[in-house]
């Protein structure tokens, strides 16, 4: 029955020709030293007809200032990649579903090489009757263990839509809140709008100095654990293997030396290592 609802949900979608934005409260703790610093910031679901994605609104600003700087040094002949950092955020992914079937790829880096991670896990869900009021929806609860935690989501039939932030999907209405079961990472839903499509994932790839390569979720777990233990590899390899001038600048201006980057690098991947415990797939380190 759960599934004839959700694909007559998916029918629904299909029919409708406008483009909606949902806008999240993204509120973590990535560091299991200080439990109660969490830390917030806005992700947005864009959904179409044919699809949703996911990602930091802060991100995308600053991918597009990115794609500016990249196309003003191509315009002037410049062999030199200047590279500034100015992304603040923890929220580096997007996160692409494609309709009725619910493909679901993380487009990500390990390191400096982007990849399209496609993911089969599916949220197992167990609706319950509980109702409440969250940011003035009627919303229902539903339970589900994924990525090493529990998790309670409470979604709007009102809004019609299978989806959710992040890989969540599957429920008979839009997810409105969910967080896992030690409140150190929620999703709350806190706007919804028209937008024009922004062609979010074309913006990553023309940033991208290599392609996309498509692997699935194995593959992408042995190579972040790698990446866990030698934190510079790819950086080292994007050198060794590239003809370009590659030019590492701070968020001051100021350009920063190859080899402090990969020994800065290494530091903070220690100390990372030692805090940073508690990432949203808990299972990702297991």
């Amino acid at each position: 029955m759960k599934k004839l609802i959700v694909l007559s949900l998916l029918t629904t979608i299909f029919l409708s020709a406008q483009n909606k934005r949902f806008t999240y409260e993204y509120s973590y703790i990535m560091y299991s030293t200080n439990m109660t610093g969490a830390q917030k910031e806005l992700v947005v679901l864009d959904v179409s007809p044919n699809g949703s994605i996911f990602y930091s609104l802060n991100k995308f600003k600053s991918d597009s200032l990115q794609h500016a700087e990249l196309q003003k040094m191509a315009n002037s002949s410049s062999d030199i990649i200047n590279v500034k950092e100015t992304y603040k955020g923890k929220i580096l992914y997007t996160i692409s579903k494609s309709y009725p079937k619910f493909e679901t790829f993380l487009h990500t880096k390990v390191g400096t090489d982007p990849y399209k991670v496609l993911d089969n896990r599916k949220p197992d869900w167990t609706i319950s009757s509980e109702k409440q009021n969250i940011e003035n929806f009627e919303v229902q609860k539903a339970v589900t263990n994924l990525f090493g935690r529990k998790w309670t989501a409470w979604f709007a039939t009102d809004l019609p839509i299978p989806d959710g932030p992040y890989k969540f999907q599957g429920l008979p209405g839009l997810i409105v809140k969910i967080e896992d079961e030690k409140q150190t990472h929620s999703f709350i839903l806190k706007g919804i709008g028209a937008y024009v499509d922004i062609h979010k994932l074309e913006l990553e790839e023309k940033n991208n100095y290599f392609k996309e390569v498509t692997i699935d979720y194995p593959k992408y777990k042995k190579l972040y654990l790698e990446q866990l233990s030698d934190p510079t590899k790819s950086l080292r390899q994007l050198v060794s293997r590239s003809n370009v001038n590659v030019k590492i600048m701070g968020a001051d201006g100021n350009e920063i030396k190859l080899s402090e980057v990969l020994r800065q690098r290494q530091l903070k991947s220690v100390e990372d290592r030692k805090k940073n415990n508690n990432p949203l797939e808990l299972d990702l380190l297991k």
